[in-house]
């Protein structure tokens, strides 16, 4: 009798576990890591730094009111640096801001004044200025190649000069004359710059405006075609255009924002104090373009956010009112804003460097 002998099936053993094979373009780096990368992540760290450190030094800060007048100053940069954010991120800067902004309130104001107007008239007129001098900067960087710098300084200086000789011509003065007993100036005052109570503290209605423009930057960076082009244009303008990128489009609107931009505030600084001063303005485009920077925008352009000058506009508004609840010489302000823009500066280099490691 035979025996047959069958063969059970052949048992494999598994490779023993090990770590996954990765290469440089799949590897994923630590969560702390991507979290720094974030253009607004570390200037959100840097401001809650400069609060809990003015909290500790200066006792008044606790108080209500007093945070809402460190939110009221935060809000009147914050919402210039937004536009001109989004001018950084799209690869150029205005240094006629700040001027910019007395412009536009007092093109309001003496046009309401002398032609006895009502002042919704002169709010709509200096909306159209500011529209055109930023179209004017948008205009002539894309038409003749010049630098920014260049061009918005030009704009700077004769904007500057336009305001003290018009206004010193029209009104014999260095200022408009009181605009507060005029028609509409109420309801404008309503819509610019009046106030709320929240919890028995006034709050500006700026601050209101504020978060709300940075929604809305907020959501054409991420979310639209916009902005995808504003990106594309502030990393390499030509590669832009040749994906079908309309570059000219882009600058020149992202100009006529910071004109949008100045317009408003100037119609808070017109409506708040009834008069504008001609000789104002001069240094805020500086202040500008710091919490835009701190806010983690590169001067190279392409990169950034709209979130991030929020915090950095914060930044601003907490020194600056927190030196005075402090009880320290307010000269100090401008040597902490050195300390800050520095620190930003060099935080945002090393942002980049880890965000385009691999």
């Amino acid at each position: 009798m035979s025996m047959t002998q069958h063969a059970g099936p052949a048992v494999t053993t598994p490779p023993a576990p090990g770590p996954k094979e990765t290469d440089g373009r799949t590897s994923r780096r630590p969560l702390a890591l991507r979290l720094l990368a974030r253009p607004e992540v570390g200037v959100f760290l840097g401001a809650v730094a400069v609060y809990v450190f003015f909290l500790v030094t200066a006792p008044p800060v606790r108080d209500g009111s007093s945070m809402a007048n460190v939110l009221y100053q935060s809000s009147t940069i914050g919402i210039m640096a937004l536009p001109v954010a989004l001018l950084m991120i799209g690869g150029e800067f205005d240094l006629s801001a700040g001027v910019a902004v007395v412009t536009s309130a007092l093109t309001a104001s003496m046009l309401s004044y002398q032609l006895t107007m009502n002042v919704w008239v002169g709010v709509v007129v200096a909306l159209v200025v500011s529209l055109g001098i930023g179209a004017f900067n948008g205009w002539m960087l894309v038409r003749t190649g010049l630098p920014s710098f260049l061009v918005t300084l030009g704009t700077f200086l004769i904007l500057q000069g336009v305001n003290l000789a018009v206004t010193k011509l029209v009104t014999e003065n260095v200022a408009t004359d009181d605009i507060s007993d005029m028609d509409g100036f109420g309801q404008a005052r309503k819509v610019f710059a009046s106030s709320f109570d929240v919890g028995g503290v006034q709050v500006k209605i700026t601050v209101v405006w504020w978060l709300v423009f940075a929604a809305l930057a907020t959501w054409v960076l991420l979310r639209t075609k916009y902005g995808n082009w504003v990106f594309a244009v502030g990393g390499n303008k030509e590669s832009a255009r040749a994906v079908g990128v309309p570059v000219t489009f882009t600058k020149i609107s992202l100009f006529m924002l910071v004109g949008f931009g100045a317009w408003f505030v100037g119609m808070h600084q017109l409506f708040t104090f009834n008069t504008v001063q001609s000789g104002e303005g001069v240094g805020q485009e500086l202040i500008y373009i710091a919490a835009a920077v701190i806010g983690g925008c590169l001067l190279t352009g392409g990169y950034g956010s709209a979130i991030g000058p929020v915090f950095g506009a914060f930044m601003f508004g907490m020194v600056q009112q927190g030196i005075v609840y402090a009880g320290w010489n307010p000269d100090w302000f401008k040597a902490f804003l050195g300390v800050m823009l520095l620190g930003a500066v060099l935080i945002n280099l090393w942002v980049q460097r880890t965000a385009t490691r691999r």
